[in-house]
């Protein structure tokens, strides 16, 4: 016997957020999401999102042992943005069990059809800078902190319950290069000298990057993706939670924020030092020594994960991105860092999926979103 139960009080939420260890306990492949963070799901102090956002969680169990877990996420910015009623499917793990699939994802629409939503679609997160798309290839290769990791039935059972293929990621593996690359260097001089561009990070900490150009750098952020797939503009305290997400384990060196002369972010490179050793040694935990790999992942990374890469409209096509990319390439060469790999990226991406051609590269792994009406996983 199946019993959804809703996500309420502590425990329900200590172990909503800790039942993916149990369902990848012995899976290599997996890294956690940090702890605390999957703890302030559904706290709308700590969980900005939730300002623009109506969630619910849901736990599967069966027989009385604890087997799934999902939650709901009604975006309702994406669907004033979009003209449309959909409901999220977020934080989606369960045992390979058809009868508890159906379940969960029907909790989910019921949640929605309730609040008169039409569309099911996911796995989304909150906003763009959340864990989104299932995985599709590339089974037995490690996630990255910005991604999940999915057993090969996750894919397998979704057509299964009627749903349809919606946005599409690839992401990919890069060797590092012996030495720069002539032509990219010549063009960011050229471009720097042209648009009379200055790259801050050269000089400046993280911090005093937040503090000046913040506000700025999230403008092009918005700009440079709002064209992309479900995305929704980060703005208001949302802003926050991405800070404490990504900018706590930036190192400077392999960061590139672009200003022009009226002192706006034109364009920005940001790749992150993997720190997914050290969260599957911690299994997520950062208190009370899990910080300390974390910290030595970030100070000296062996690895590294390109996270996002912007540029402002008015900025396109006029090669700006040489000037990131010859830093940030410069620096990894002079670094003991072995492996360079991506986050995903959208395939209808062109501009970026176009980027890459330049450079050695291999496909790893392919993760995408499904969708359907809701109404037949409705008991």
């Amino acid at each position: 016997m199946i019993e959804i139960k809703e996500v309420k009080t502590k425990s329900d939420i200590k172990r909503f957020a800790t039942y993916p260890l149990k369902l990848y306990k012995d899976c290599p492949y997996y890294v956690p999401s940090i702890r605390s963070d999957e703890m302030d799901t559904f706290n709308p102090k700590k969980n900005f999102s939730l300002e623009s956002c109506s969630i619910k969680g849901f736990l599967a169990y069966k027989d009385g042992e604890l087997v799934g877990r999902i939650a709901g996420i009604i975006n309702h910015e994406e669907n004033r943005r979009y003209n449309g009623k959909y409901i999220r499917f977020s934080r989606f793990e369960c045992i390979d069990d058809l009868e508890v699939f159906k379940a969960l994802l029907g909790a989910v629409e019921k949640f929605g059809q309730e609040n008169g939503m039409e569309i099911i679609h996911g796995p989304w997160g909150f906003n763009d800078t959340d864990r989104e798309g299932m995985l599709t290839y590339g089974f037995e290769e490690r996630s990255t902190y910005a991604t999940n990791y999915y057993y090969p039935y996750f894919s397998e059972n979704m057509p299964k319950l009627g749903f349809e293929d919606e946005s599409k990621w690839i992401e990919r593996r890069f060797p590092v290069p012996e030495q720069g690359f002539d032509k990219i260097d010549k063009l960011a001089v050229r471009v720097k000298e042209k648009y009379n561009i200055r790259d801050v990070a050269e000089t400046m900490s993280v911090k005093q990057i937040v503090k000046k150009y913040g506000e700025s750098l999230f403008d092009t952020l918005n700009e440079s993706y709002g064209h992309l797939d479900g995305y929704v503009p980060v703005e208001g305290k949302v802003k926050q939670n991405v800070l404490d997400q990504f900018a706590t384990i930036v190192n400077v060196k392999y960061v590139s924020v672009l200003v022009d002369e009226k002192e706006q972010v034109a364009a920005f490179g940001i790749v992150l030092p993997s720190i997914c050793k050290a969260l599957i040694k911690s299994k997520g935990k950062l208190l009370p020594f899990g910080f300390i790999d974390v910290l030595k992942s970030i100070r000296s990374p062996k690895e590294l994960e390109m996270a996002l890469i912007g540029v402002r409209h008015e900025y396109k096509n006029t090669g700006i991105n040489a000037i990131a990319l010859s830093r940030i390439i410069k620096n990894i060469i002079n670094s003991n860092v072995t492996v360079v790999e991506s986050n995903p990226m959208l395939e209808s991406n062109y501009n970026i999926q176009q980027q890459w051609k330049l450079f050695e590269n291999e496909v790893v792994k392919k993760r995408q979103t499904y969708k359907k009406k809701i109404g037949s996983l409705i008991d």
